[in-house]
């Protein structure tokens, strides 16, 4: 799979609406409509804490993962908020993002943040 046709999406919002009407919208369409070959999906900041208490949203990101959209979240940000346990019952990889995050950024990877 070429690179150009890699897609990393960076959540790092705590607005629902913007997960709704946005980035979930985008993220499911673009991997089920063949947009994008290969995503991931980083969870970030106040969008953990969000995640960790909204059902929905939850319901959401095992749909994400049941059509291989690979779903990863800050380890420290998941600690601050203390959710890094529930996030990883959702099937998330949780893990620190500082390294993989550069080095998405550097790579030929797209890179959308919301």
């Amino acid at each position: 799979m070429a690179a150009e046709d890699s897609l990393v999406i960076l959540w790092t919002s705590g607005d629902k609406e913007v997960a709704k009407k946005m980035v979930f919208m985008y993220t499911i369409n673009a991997k089920k409509r063949g947009w994008w070959q290969d995503i991931k999906f980083i969870v970030w900041g106040p969008s953990s804490k969000l995640l960790s208490e909204d059902q929905e949203l939850q319901e959401q990101i095992k749909e994400f993962i049941e059509a291989d959209i690979k779903v990863e979240a800050c380890q420290a940000c998941a600690d601050q908020y203390g959710v890094a346990d529930d996030l990883a019952e959702l099937g998330i990889e949780v893990k620190y993002m500082g390294e993989p995050l550069t080095d998405y950024l550097k790579s030929e990877s797209k890179v959308m943040t919301f």
